[in-house]
């Protein structure tokens, strides 16, 4: 199968480069067991590890997104990657296990609607509201404490690939009015999206 890599190096990797050399897996689709449940926590921190999250950043790139958390390539596990700009447009990438994210509250909260989609649901985009900072706390691949923040599209992804990790989709956080938008959305886009699509 297809390897693929960044096609420029992101401006941040505080806790290291993202492993390389993986190789691209289907996408895991909205319907399936593990995109609705809790992920397991990650507590073998090991080589098995490192090939799985380099197995993530390759279908990662492979599908232009900007995140994939382990349940989007159907491993039940509570990790996710990303490569995200941040307002600004600088690129910030890295790994966390067991993530908890955190978010702006009383007059520091301000919510960012902007439109939002998902690798695990191609071709859709809605606008949903999120906190416009976010912080996520978790561990790296050798179980060391590791934390992301920002703001722009990055804050929205640290917590759409979180979300991920405790069974929670985008569309979970929709009106009804908005959900049947993105499944329309969706629908018109299904035949450009096999099911083995990136890889």
């Amino acid at each position: 199968m297809a390897e693929t890599t960044p096609p420029t190096a992101p401006d941040h990797t505080p806790h290291g480069a993202l492993p390389a050399g993986g190789t691209v897996r289907p996408i895991t689709r909205w319907g399936t067991p593990v995109m609705h449940a809790p992920q397991q926590p990650v507590t073998a921190f090991d080589d098995d590890l490192v090939a799985l999250v380099a197995d993530m950043v390759a279908t990662m790139y492979a599908a232009d997104g900007v995140g994939l958390a382990a349940c989007q390539i159907g491993v039940d596990l509570a990790v996710f990657v990303f490569d995200c700009p941040d307002e600004s447009g600088e690129r910030t990438a890295g790994v966390v296990c067991n993530p908890d994210v955190t978010t702006p509250e009383g007059p520091e909260r301000r919510l960012d609607a902007d439109d939002e989609g998902c690798l695990s649901y191609p071709g859709a985009f809605v606008e949903c509201a999120r906190p416009d900072h976010a912080q996520v706390v978790g561990q790296g691949l050798d179980g060391e404490p590791v934390t992301f923040a920002g703001d722009g599209l990055l804050a929205r992804c640290l917590q759409h690939e979180t979300d991920h990790t405790r069974g929670t989709v985008f569309g979970d956080r929709l009106s009804a009015k908005a959900r049947k938008k993105l499944a329309k959305a969706h629908d018109r886009a299904v035949d450009d999206f096999p099911a083995t699509w990136p890889a």
